[in-house]
């Protein structure tokens, strides 16, 4: 990997750094998380250097990443018991969600910028013997140096999307010696496993995905269905919503209740956003609508003992890591991230809740998922979120309808686990091949 093209890339990525500290101190503004170990960024670290290859290196660069990763690490620990790891994460939301991930003995650290100083130092000081990268987050530098250094890098759950692979193929030069350095990739379906071979990915096998194998939380599901009792209406939530999304699905609900439907009938909605960073932004949205509000981070038990949430038009999800409780709550989720061209979001995680899922026009982040949930009758495809939210209210007055999408629902999610087992199984013996 050793080319022109890479040391020119090293070059940008080293004159890019004002511009990236530039953008931490501006994100900070918003989540202080991303003020906090800065250096990091850089190679440079409080914790002593690792004296021998004991650790695991784990990368999930997100929230979504991170949660995925703590299914791997769930099922690599009980195969693998003493398991240390080394958990790196790029937003703030991952590396706060990566906290709950960590055992003693356990090093957690931001990702290294993708400068080939910053990753000699990050590899060097902590010596991992394999490392693991969640989905998608392969860097040309980062590959390069661990090829060097000979060390095993797999990327698990692996997706790539046509989309994707288009702009890949753009930069060929810099994406297939980045992808050949892998040692072993595992992709989540079949149409993915070709589209990474064709950027030169040594693809060892499918092993499906890893997100089937998440367990809902046992306490949340049992608490959302004490307060489902009390409830005498059903719960329509807009689920990890994304910015454009919360503005059209208030209007076209407001819209629909104004045509005095008997469909519409619902006297709230539940949104959870996405991103928590927008959490003010999105109640601040609603208020502008003329709507009022009650925010989750605010009861102090059951929303049907808080007159203020029983009166409020809209319920804001404003809490991180209780998405088991919202769904479980719902009877029907409008799957965020769907509505805009932005791919969608996980509809595993609902599924495994038993809430029926109305998908937008633009799944193509979890295409086989999606298209494999509406086949099984767990998911509903819409063209926009005006027909989504007219299909949802449909399913209230359906109710043989709507418990056998709920059915349908539980029963996918139960249908196609055995990811971790297997990708775990695949990295242990990737760990015992001797490092070159």
């Amino acid at each position: 990997m050793s080319s022109l093209f890479l040391q020119l890339y090293a070059l940008l990525m080293r004159c890019a750094q004002p511009l990236l500290r530039r953008k931490l101190a501006r994100r900070a503004l918003a989540e202080p998380g991303y003020s906090q170990a800065v250096p990091e960024r850089w190679g440079h670290y409080t914790q002593p250097p690792e004296a021998s290859s004991e650790l695991v290196w784990v990368h999930a660069v997100s929230l979504g990443e991170t949660r995925t990763a703590g299914i791997l690490l769930g099922e690599w620990r009980a195969q693998v018991p003493g398991l240390r790891v080394l958990l790196t994460h790029g937003t703030a939301t991952g590396r706060e969600q990566g906290l709950t991930l960590l055992q003693p003995g356990d090093v957690q650290v931001w990702q290294p910028w993708d400068s080939r100083a910053a990753v000699d130092r990050f590899l060097t000081h902590f010596k991992p013997r394999l490392g693991v990268l969640l989905e998608t987050e392969v860097w040309p530098n980062l590959m390069a140096a661990a090829q060097a250094q000979g060390l095993p890098v797999a990327l698990v759950n692996a997706r790539m999307s046509p989309k994707s692979l288009a702009s890949a193929l753009r930069l060929a030069w810099l994406a297939r010696p980045a992808y050949g350095a892998l040692a072993a990739v595992y992709p989540q379906t079949e149409a993915d496993g070709r589209r990474l071979a064709q950027l030169g990915a040594p693809v060892a096998g499918v092993l499906g995905n890893l997100k089937f194998d998440a367990r809902p939380d046992d306490f949340q599901q049992a608490l959302a269905r004490n307060w489902r009792t009390r409830l005498e209406q059903p719960v329509l939530m807009l689920a990890s919503s994304r910015e454009g999304e919360e503005i059209e699905f208030l209007r076209q609900w407001q819209a629909l209740k104004l045509e005095a439907q008997p469909a519409t009938a619902l006297k709230r909605v539940l949104i959870v956003p996405r991103h928590p960073q927008r959490f003010d932004e999105v109640a601040q949205l609603v208020r502008a609508q003329g709507l009022t509000v009650s925010r989750r981070s605010l009861w102090a038990g059951a929303p049907a003992d808080d007159p203020a949430a029983m009166q409020a038009d809209v319920w804001l999800g404003d809490s991180l890591g209780e998405m088991a409780l919202y769904y479980t709550l719902s009877d029907i989720a409008l799957l965020g991230g769907s509505f805009q061209a932005l791919g969608g979001q996980n509809l595993i995680e609902p599924a495994a809740c038993a809430c029926p899922v109305v998908m937008g026009p633009h799944t193509f982040n979890f295409a086989e998922a999606a298209l494999a949930a509406e086949s099984a009758g767990a998911a509903f495809r819409v063209k926009d979120m005006q027909a989504g939210l007219s299909r949802a209210l449909a399913l209230f007055n359906e109710p043989a309808a709507l418990e056998q999408a709920k059915s349908a629902a539980l029963a996918f999610g139960a249908s196609h686990g055995g990811a971790a087992e297997r990708t775990v199984q695949a990295l242990n013996q990737l760990a015992a091949v001797p490092r070159a």
